[in-house]
């Protein structure tokens, strides 16, 4: 999935003539908290809600003042992962997208982007979810899968955590079966140690029951 796959048909960008005012109320209404600045096509910069409220005068317009804008933005060819990495390492809720002449194609919103890593990661579809935890020398992608298939099960998505203290990974199986039993005998069985574990059902019930909690404060208030 790239960057241009994800850009948003409907949050505006922002040009020079546009005020602070201006600014804020778009960031209201598409819950962000930056915007980028373009004109004809040139991207200038990013510019932040916290940029606006330091301005002396927010109903002039943003050419009219001196602002140090970043410039943090993708190429439309650019992996999502990439996307993620620089909106986590820089807390942006939108990824300006630029083409090969650096010139603006659109932007990615962060509510897209976990929308759609949460399809890259099968939130939605039903099945259980295997935590292992294991030396980092002792990984073995064929062999997990091998273990996993034999127990008449398959990997939806896996998510690798390296804990650099004690040279341990951590590794999240998404399982496309529910009863993931069996899957647990098979990896107890070749000495793997399972963390924790989640059935499509305990995740389900709590739910279920958050909800329930909720509806009787609500009634008791």
């Amino acid at each position: 999935m790239l960057a241009k796959d994800l850009i948003s048909d409907i949050i505006p960008s922002l040009k020079t003539s546009d005020t602070g005012v201006d600014a804020l109320n778009w960031m209201e209404v598409f819950r962000v908290s930056h915007l980028p600045i373009v004109n004809n096509k040139i991207f200038l910069g990013l510019i932040s809600d916290l940029d606006i409220y330091d301005l002396n005068c927010a109903d002039e317009a943003l050419g009219n003042h001196r602002i140090s804008l970043m410039k943090p933005y993708v190429y439309y060819y650019q992996h999502i992962y990439e996307v993620i990495e620089l909106a986590s390492r820089l807390k942006l809720t939108v990824v300006p997208v630029l083409d090969e002449k650096k010139e603006y194609l659109g932007i990615i919103s962060q509510s897209d982007l976990l929308h759609r890593m949460a399809d890259l990661i099968a939130a939605h579809v039903p099945g259980g979810i295997i935590e292992l935890e294991l030396n980092s020398r002792d990984y073995s992608m064929s062999e997990i899968a091998r273990i996993v298939e034999d127990s008449d099960a398959k990997i939806l998505s896996l998510y690798v955590k390296e804990i650099v203290a004690n040279n341990q990974l951590m590794l999240s199986l998404k399982l496309n079966r529910i009863e993931i039993q069996p899957v647990i005998r098979s990896f107890e069985r070749y000495g793997y140690k399972i963390k924790a574990s989640f059935s499509g059902e305990d995740i389900y019930d709590d739910s279920i029951q958050r909800n329930f909690d909720s509806l009787m404060r609500f009634m008791s208030i």
